[in-house]
Order: structure tokens, then sequence, then C-alpha cells
């Protein structure tokens, strides 16, 4: 099978850009060719206010350049990831001009809240759930931005209305049964929706006993995050604070890393190559993931279980599902740093019982997010679509696209690399 994937990179690698990787090297490792649609977000300093906004809404880029993707390499599928800011939903109408089924991974809430995680002011808020996202704007959802957040309901209000969301994109992957009843809520059509979770290719069972203390001493815990407010690092930090607790290892980047090391020290250890990642949590007794925001799929929880260790973690979302309280790990109140500290304490205590846990939780690792059973499911999927019958003649057309597009016009070519990825 020909597949095309499609993402919109982030200035700061993160869960998404590895989940992209993983499944390309997944679909190689079966034989399938798969070619790659790239933009980066480290072009917006070249881009004047107007061209990003443009972008947001329409561009015209990349519906010549998929295009032209579309017509030379004529895959069977497009597989889509994050399209924002710089892809933008005119991938779906390049797509449907070719007649060519498209895939979109919704990896993120971004179609239904500007902001993409039902957060503001540390506070989960659905407010625009199911309505047209005005208070955006209103609020500064969006980088605590006026007109950046305007810009964002603005395209989440046009493609709506055009009929970008529901009639151009043949199916969509959420990771659990939390994230699709979400979407079906904000107006997804629920036949449309198929679950599938991320995952991570360990085919050898670990030890549930840690293989190696951390350099910085005694065997505790790891939180592998963006550092950043909607993960609860400053939860974490405030649960730290508290004296009593094993030494823990912090593993990412964003704009709490100065206060994650004021608090941590060594071993705020910034990022680290995902190899590194997998070792230290094998090293760890146990992984902590302090989310305040809704997660659609963690990755670390995935790979605490490949580790075969226990979770603890914030009883909010899909979190709650992933991990079973007292079985795979511990949950607690979100936003609750004393609470996070009495389970961090309680595990310290019984390490036995986390021991136990983490069996548990390699169990629930082959039951659903190996390797093997992701690619059964990815092709399900891709099959799916691609039978789907090819809808009628109707109604939608995109005037404001075309619109928009005027505004954006790019002349230059696309440029291809050894690696058959469009790049600007």
């Amino acid at each position: 099978m020909k597949i095309l994937v499609v993402h919109n990179r982030y200035q700061h690698r993160g869960g998404e850009d590895a989940v992209v990787e993983a499944e390309i090297a997944l679909l190689h490792q079966y034989g399938h060719e798969v070619q790659t649609y790239y933009r980066d977000n480290d072009e917006i300093p070249g881009l004047s206010a107007s061209e990003v906004a443009a972008s947001v809404l329409w561009s015209a880029r990349t519906r010549r350049e998929v295009g032209l993707l579309c017509a030379e390499f004529r895959p069977a599928v497009i597989h889509a990831h994050n399209t924002f800011p710089l892809i933008s939903p005119s991938l779906y109408w390049a797509a449907h001009q070719h007649r060519i089924p498209l895939v979109q991974t919704l990896h993120n809430f971004r179609l239904l809240c500007a902001e993409a995680n039902f957060l503001r002011d540390g506070v989960v808020c659905e407010a625009c759930l199911g309505h047209l996202p005005w208070r955006a704007g209103l609020h500064r959802c969006y980088r605590d931005h006026r007109l950046q957040s305007t810009a964002v309901a603005a395209m989440l209000t046009l493609h709506r209305t055009a009929g970008s969301y529901r009639a151009r994109v043949t199916r969509y992957i959420t990771h659990n049964a939390f994230c699709r009843d979400k979407f079906i809520a904000g107006g997804l059509p629920a036949a449309k929706l198929c679950i599938k979770p991320n995952f991570i290719d360990v085919p050898v069972r670990p030890s549930a006993v840690p293989s190696a203390p951390p350099p910085h001493g005694q065997a505790g815990g790891i939180c592998v995050s963006r550092l950043s407010r909607e993960k609860g690092i400053a939860v974490l930090i405030a649960a730290y604070g508290i004296s009593g607790l094993a030494p823990i290892s912090i593993i990412g980047d964003g704009p709490l890393a100065s206060d994650v090391q004021a608090q941590f020290g060594t071993a705020a250890l910034g990022a680290r190559p995902p190899e590194e990642v997998m070792q230290r949590m094998r090293a760890a007794r146990y992984a902590i993931v302090p989310s305040i925001c809704f997660e659609t799929g963690s990755r670390v929880v995935i790979e605490a279980f490949a580790c075969s260790r226990p979770v603890i973690a914030s009883r909010i979302g899909s979190l709650g599902a992933m991990v079973a309280d007292g079985v795979t790990g511990l949950l607690f109140r979100p936003g609750d740093a004393r609470d996070l500290h009495a389970k961090v304490q309680w595990a310290d205590r019984h390490p036995q019982a986390m021991e136990a846990m983490g069996r548990a939780g390699w169990e629930e690792y082959a039951r659903r997010y190996s390797a093997a059973r992701n690619y059964t499911s990815l092709m399900a999927i891709y099959r799916a679509a691609i039978d789907e019958p090819e809808p009628g003649p109707d109604a939608l057309i995109e005037p404001a696209g075309e619109v928009v597009s005027r505004v954006a016009a790019d002349t230059r070519p696309p440029i291809v690399d050894a690696g058959a990825s469009v790049r600007s």
C-alpha cells in the first residue's frame, strides 16, 4: 500500500512527533511505501503575521504541493496528523479533489477548542464544546493572545461551515473511548470516529525490578513531559516541595524548565533521546503523569507499561481509564499536590506492591499497546477508508477558502528532499 503521511511538526519535539515517526517506521517494517509531507513551525519566524494568519485559514501552498504529490505518488490513502498552523484544512480539499481517502489522527482537541486541551486559567473548560468557539478571542485562549485566538476561532468556524471536518475527512482516529465521546459531543460524525491507541515497540518483557538506580541516587520516580502548566508540572514541583519522597528524574523541556531546575537541580535532565528515556524509565520504580488537562492518549503511560513500570497519574480524562487504580498504578486528584505527595510516598514505602502493578502494566501493554496489535488496527482503518463509497455531488463549496487562497498565494515550487518529504 502507498501511504502519504502529512504532519506539521512542532518547534519543540513532543509526543505527537514521536507517534508520527513510530507509525512511519511501523509501516515500513510491514513493507508499505510511505512518502511524507512535512511543514515545520520553525518556518514561522520567517513569515509575516498576515502570512501565518492566512495559512491558518487556508494554505494555498498545501493544496498545491499535496496535489502535486497526489498526482505523482498516487497514494491509496493520506494519513494526516497535526495540520496546525501551516498545513491547514486545505489539505482535506486537496485529497478530495484527487479522490484519495483521508484519515486524520486527533492528537488533541483543536477541532473543538482553540486552546486544544479544554483548559482555561488552569481549570477544565468545555464552554465551546458543541458550540462555535467565539469565546476563544474573548478569553484569549490560544497563547493568551487575543488576535491569535481569534484567528484560530475563525479557522474552526470557517471549516465547520464549509464542511471540511464533517465531509472531507474519511475517517478519524481517536486514542480511546473518552476522546471519541468528546468529539461526538463536539459534532463529528460517530461513524467516522475509530479508536486506535498509540503504541510502543518493545518485543521483550523487561523485569519489574529496576535495572539500575538512577545516577543521582536511590531509585524513585521519573516524569517525562513537556514542562508546561497543562501537564501539571507546577503540581509536581509543589508535591516535591514537601519532604519525604525518594528522588525523581525529570525529562523534558518547556516554559517551566527554569522552575523545574530550581526545584530538582541535577535531576532536571532536559530533553533526552528516546533510547535514553526508555533506559531511565526501566531504572525508575514508577512514572508520574501529573496532567491537569484532558490527555488524549498519553504515550508516557504506554512507555511505562512497556517497561513494566506502574504509573502515578491524575484521575482526569483518559488517564483515569488508562491507569487502573491499585492495579497498574495509582490515581490522585488532579491539581492536588498533597494527594500526589501522599500517593508517591505510599509508592516509595510499598516497592513490592508497585512491582506487582508494574507486571500488570506489562500485561496491559501486551493486550492493548503492542506494535503488532496497532498495525492490525491501523490497516483496518485504512481499508475502511479506502472502501468508503465515494460521496455523490453535494452543495459543499469553498468560497471562503478560495478568497483566502488568493491572499496566501505562494508561487514558490516545492522542494522534495531525498526522503520524499516536501519542505519549505
